[in-house]
């Protein structure tokens, strides 16, 4: 194996350099003002942290029977696990995404790592379509939660942008534990009622970022 050795003196230099580059491109904590015009323009959309059941969809591939009520399929992997009698569904046919059904999972038999399912559906099926993609829908649990639209990934660290007063909106890193389908779990960082911008909020992270290290007060949004 080969060993590189490097002159403290040159260790001594990158260092600082390396240091500037990251306070460059670091969050500054002052926030961005946006006026109610400019909010407008944006379509600033605001989002709440708040408990709330977080989902995640189970999707598999099936075929319905000749009587265009029940989907047969098999879910393999992890996921296997989560399916259970009772839970939630929705199904379509491929050649007809228009023509969504409600159903339910009516029988799961467990294999080695997999599961054969059956999905019933709530009225009878499109006529001369025997395939569908089925999603199930599985409740992971209320957990605290933001939308997924108002995360943004800030290298290994994840960021939203809280509303303050005066139309004042302020990063905060968040840490997170479970992503759904449409929202993900936050273990700290932001806490119950606290309002997060979702869409919109690459726009404030740009300013942000043109911010630098700044420490002026905050300004509005150009």
């Amino acid at each position: 194996m080969t060993k590189f050795i490097v002159p403290i003196g040159l260790l001594l230099v990158a260092l600082p350099a390396a240091q500037g580059v990251r306070e460059h491109t670091r969050v500054v904590p002052h926030g961005t003002t946006v006026t109610e015009a400019q909010a407008e323009t944006l379509t600033l959309t605001i989002g709440a942290a708040t408990p709330r059941l977080v989902q995640t969809w189970v999707r598999v591939a099936g075929t319905v029977d000749k009587g265009n009520k029940v989907i047969d399929a098999d879910v393999a992997g992890p996921e296997a696990a989560l399916v259970k009698v009772g839970q939630r569904a929705r199904a379509f046919p491929p050649s007809s995404k228009s023509s969504m059904y409600q159903a339910f999972v009516t029988k799961v038999v467990p294999r080695a790592g997999a599961a054969s399912i059956e999905v019933s559906l709530a009225g009878t099926g499109r006529a001369n379509s025997t395939l569908y993609v089925v999603e199930i829908v599985v409740e992971l649990g209320p957990f605290l939660s933001v939308p997924n639209e108002a995360i943004i990934e800030e290298g290994t660290a994840r960021v939203v942008y809280v509303q303050g007063e005066a139309g004042q909106y302020a990063p905060r890193e968040i840490h997170t534990g479970i992503q759904g389908e449409l929202y993900t779990q936050v273990l700290d960082g932001v806490k119950d009622g606290d309002q997060v911008v979702t869409f919109g909020s690459f726009f404030i992270d740009a300013e942000q970022k043109l911010k630098g290290t700044e420490a002026s007060p905050t300004r509005p949004l150009q």
